[in-house]
């Protein structure tokens, strides 16, 4: 899954005893007894857009471990009607009367304590049955109501659908709320015939309502043993296609059935990928069938519910006429992620969130060789690949980040983990230890695993024990070296290292160490501290091996978790560069002494730099230009480095150029300095804009599927910049398009220049031009096209039509979801004229917002980011560190985005007090 939030209010109401506080505080369920079956039969009422609302009854059969005077287990915002509670044993010795006597409320864990008549004995099995209703909520989590437009009535469509990970389960019925607490489950659905209903097992019968007219109960499939966050179900008048692959279950597509054309691509897609999975890890995929469907509000980008997956509209549907080549790779990859899950997560389930990773890390990483096994031509694991490091890179170098596994002690904590660490971290760390154990080891330590704690729990320390062994056995390494020791380097303590590389030139050696890598240069060396293991690999001038990723020589950290420093022999001499971490298959940064890095620039200004592999010419830039940030090496080396782009014609290192020279230039756009940025850029994107044909439509002639990203990419630069002709023609497409007959129907603007066009036109444009834009996001019926525009609309210079905007974002009787608000903001707080606009209008209404996005507090997080890459002065950061004083109540849950917001601007304000007049001389002496 992809992201979230909650804290709440159980709700208890009946017997004279209730919603007294429960003086069990531990924030785990006490383990008196474990769920072995729960019968979930629930009646949804979508006939009244008023009272949109659920009632139902939940029989859980509970056995008890040990002997206990209560049952421990959640609820929230739930109408309990206790008089309706009944309790009976149901095997073990003697069956006993038993009844619930009393109940207690602890409103901080959501726990719902049912205080028994009898002692439950350890042994025996119980039935608990608990009646529940309340309204389908309006917070996208939980059991919610979402809705579309059937444009052939005009009128309102309501659907209810389930979104419970992490710990929303207890907001749609009681439960035990654990990852840890596996039971089969049967539900029965009630609704109005005219809709469907959908859960994660097949439909097994249908029969009339005993007493609704025109309402059915639908009772599924009992589903295999899994985690209460995987149930799922939907009530709906959705179409579906069906896309079932020979030997394999029945596979279907569902969606509103105005947009059922927009799902072939990920129809044809889905099965092919779960085929490969089935492959990948020996396993056949455990359910009958399996549904995806997209739903029109969603919070999350995707939901791995076991056989029936949720997702974002634009996370599932594809239109050849309005999504972009970038668009249709970002579908594939959340589609692989959510099938991957199946295996890693709900096959295989951790057995607390502190090892949330090993569910999103490797749905992430497995999803990445899924795409490329079947989309090859795309080259998508280089691009995944790297472009999760560059992320890593940027996150994982706050000191205020944390690590891969980490300890979680409140449920409002868990959803601060659905975060870059948890995912592209933990993939990456993945990616290095494929690469150090080889494809035959990795495998089969994989394998293994998912075979030993299928359909139970594990941890990361049991993923260790499978890989080592599997290490061992095909020797992939010494004996002496274990997976646990090596990994738990990466996963257990925060941050990655920079190693220092120190050629001794006449000695052929090199002196290698390490230390964390920091932005905040205020922090001093000794309080760097931390050890990697790490696999060495790396290559010379006179060998350029560059596909051998297998580490010849390792890092190794000392009995107390000291770094020890490594000696390299048999390095070329002083003719010769050498480069660490091929196809940087490891998360280090690397730091060469001045000569090697002068090496490195005559190949790549001057030499064959194309025989450096793409992404160590990626890595290349990425370093030097970080290592400058922060003052561990000259400006001038790194530009002079990047100097060399002006050759290069690959997707790769340019994408680490942009990156990181989108972080500087949006702190000079603010100083006097950029009209000489602005000119080296220039200089910089005016041969590959050339070389690409500019804006002119030429992508049915591009053979490489990665030269339209690239394409892509440098137009967005060269109209930023005004290069060339970019801007007269971004501006001749858009007016071509306003003066068609039909603009929704045609429309002559190139697909992957769209993003493009749309932001130059409404930059330079008018009212009217603003206007345009505006109606065909009411009409477009694309998500994809939806977000384009969204994001576009924000490109305005008119402070008063920003700010109109930013209104607009916000209101529910405008056109913009809540889900997507958070894409409107963003683009108009990137904008340099919108930027303090939204600031303003983030810091007056911090309070309206708050509540907006509660309980998913994670997307007002989101609106941070903006802030944190251009406040760079000391006064803007002391203001901005003083309003997140005085507004700690209305920032709650947002403690670990606050905490990195700050960072970050700290690090804008060191960089510019350390590097600006420094930037701006080497930029000169270029120009």
């Amino acid at each position: 899954m992809k992201w979230i939030l909650l804290f709440m209010v159980a709700l208890g109401l009946g017997l004279a005893a209730a919603s007294t506080s429960s003086s069990y505080s531990f924030y785990r369920l006490p383990t008196a007894v474990r769920p072995q079956k729960y019968h979930l039969k629930i009646l949804t009422h979508l006939d009244n857009p008023e009272e949109l609302r659920f009632a139902g009854t939940v029989r859980i059969l509970v056995e008890a471990l040990q002997n206990t005077k209560n049952i421990t287990l959640h609820s929230k915002n739930l109408t309990i009607d206790e008089s309706q509670i009944t309790l009976r044993q149901i095997s073990g010795e003697e069956k006993k009367d038993n009844c619930v006597s009393s109940t207690e409320v602890n409103q901080d864990h959501d726990f719902y304590v049912l205080n028994t008549c009898q002692e439950l004995l350890a042994g025996n099995v119980y039935e608990l049955s608990l009646p529940f209703a309340a309204e389908l909520n309006k917070q996208l989590e939980g059991y919610y109501r979402s809705s579309y437009k059937d444009t052939d009535t005009n009128k309102t469509r309501w659907l209810s659908i389930t979104q419970f990970e992490p710990a929303s389960a207890r907001a749609a019925f009681p439960c035990f709320d654990e990852p840890g607490y596996k039971a089969p489950f049967v539900v029965t659905l009630g609704f109005h015939k005219q809709y469907t209903g959908l859960s994660n097992m097949p439909a097994k019968e249908t029969k009339p309502h005993e007493s609704l007219a025109d309402y059915i109960w639908v009772e599924f499939d009992e589903s295999v043993p899994m985690s209460t966050y995987l149930v799922a179900y939907s009530v709906n008048d959705f179409a579906n296609k069906p896309s079932t692959l020979p030997n394999s279950p029945l596979f279907r597509t569902w969606a509103r059935p105005n947009a059922i054309d927009q799902c072939n691509y990920a129809a044809e897609f889905g099965p092919k990928v779960l085929q490969y999975y089935e492959q990948f890890f020996g396993i056949k995929f455990p359910l009958p069938k399996i549904d995806q469907i997209a739903i029109p509000d969603f919070n999350a980008g995707a939901m791995e519910n076991w056989g029936l997956v949720t997702y974002r509209e634009i996370a599932l549907l594809f239109s050849p006429e309005h999504t972009s080549l970038a668009d249709k790779q970002r579908l594939a990859n959340v589609v692989a992620h959510e099938l991957a899950h199946q295996w890693f997560g709900n096959l295989v389930t951790m057995k607390w969130w502190t090892d949330l990773w090993l569910n999103e890390g490797f749905a992430t990483y497995i999803a990445s060789l899924g795409v490329e096994n079947i989309n090859p031509e795309w080259r998508s694991l280089e691009q995944d690949s790297l472009s999760n490091l560059l992320t890593i890179f940027r996150k994982d170098a706050l000191e205020s980040s944390h690590p891969i596994s980490r300890p979680i002690e409140v449920v409002s904590d868990i959803a601060e983990s659905f975060d870059q660490i948890s995912y592209q971290n933990g993939s990456s760390v993945l990616r290095m230890m494929h690469m150090f154990l080889g494809e035959e080891s990795f495998r089969a330590g994989l394998q293994s695993y998912l075979q030993m704690y299928s359909y139970k729990n594990a941890e990361q320390d049991n993923l260790w024990e499978s890989l080592t062994q599997a290490a061992h056995k095909f020797r992939a390494l010494p004996k002496s070296y274990d997976i646990k020791s090596i990994m738990d380097s990466w996963t257990l303590q925060t941050g990655y290292p920079v190693i220092n590389v120190t050629r001794d030139y006449g000695g052929k050696s090199a002196k290698l160490s390490q230390e964390r890598y920091l932005l905040n240069t205020q922090i001093s060396r000794e309080h760097r501290g931390g050890c990697w293991w790490v696999p060495l690999s790396y290559t010379t001038q006179g060998e350029q091996d560059f596909n051998n990723t297998a580490p010849k020589a390792w890092m190794e950290c000392g009995k107390t978790g000291e770094s020890l420093s490594k000696t390299i022999q048999d390095l070329p001499g002083a003719d010769q560069w050498v480069i660490f971490n091929t196809q940087l298959s490891t998360l280090y940064k690397v730091n060469y002494d001045s000569h090697n890095w002068k090496l490195l620039i005559e190949t790549l200004t001057e030499g064959d730099f194309e025989r450096i592999h793409v992404i160590n010419r990626a890595q290349l830039i990425d370093d030097a230009l970080y290592l400058a940030w922060t003052g561990e090496q000259d400006y001038e080396i790194a530009m002079r480095l990047i100097e060399y782009l002006q050759r290069e014609r690959e997707y790769l290192p340019w994408k680490s150029a942009f990156e990181n020279l989108k972080r500087v230039s949006r702190i000079l756009r603010q100083t006097p300095e950029f009209e000489f940025f602005k000119r080296y850029i220039k200089k910089l994107v005016t041969p590959i804009y050339l070389h690409l044909n500019g804006l002119n439509d030429t992508f049915s002639g591009i053979q490489q599927q990665d030269q339209i990203l690239l394409k892509t990419m440098v137009a967005n630069w060269a109209c930023q910049y005004q290069v060339a002709d970019c801007v007269p023609l971004a501006l001749q497409y858009y007016r071509n398009w306003r003066s068609e007959a039909d603009p929704d129907e045609k429309n002559p603007v190139p697909l992957n220049l769209r993003n493009t066009v749309y932001c130059t036109s409404i930059k330079y444009g008018t009212d009217a031009d603003w206007e345009f834009l505006w109606t065909r996001y009411k009409k477009s019926n694309v998500a994809a096209e939806k977000r384009t525009i969204l994001t576009s609309l924000g490109c305005s210079r008119e402070v008063w039509v920003l700010q109109r905007y930013l209104e607009m974002a916000y209101d529910p009787n405008q056109a913009i979801r809540k889900q997507d608000s958070m894409w409107a903001f963003q683009a108009i707080a990137f904008n340099e004229v919108g930027f303090l606009l939204a600031k303003k209008y983030f810091m007056d209404n911090v309070n309206f917002l708050y509540k907006f996005y509660y309980p998913i507090t994670k997307d007002m997080g989101r609106l941070l980011t903006p802030f944190s890459e251009q406040v760079f002065t000391q006064s803007d950061f002391n203001e901005f560190r003083n309003f997140v004083l005085l507004s700690r109540d209305s920032l709650k849950g947002l403690e670990q985005a606050i905490q990195q917001t700050l960072e970050t601007m700290l690090t804008n304000v060191q960089w510019k007090e350390r590097n600006y007049h420094q930037m701006s001389r080497s930029i000169q002496k270029l120009l």
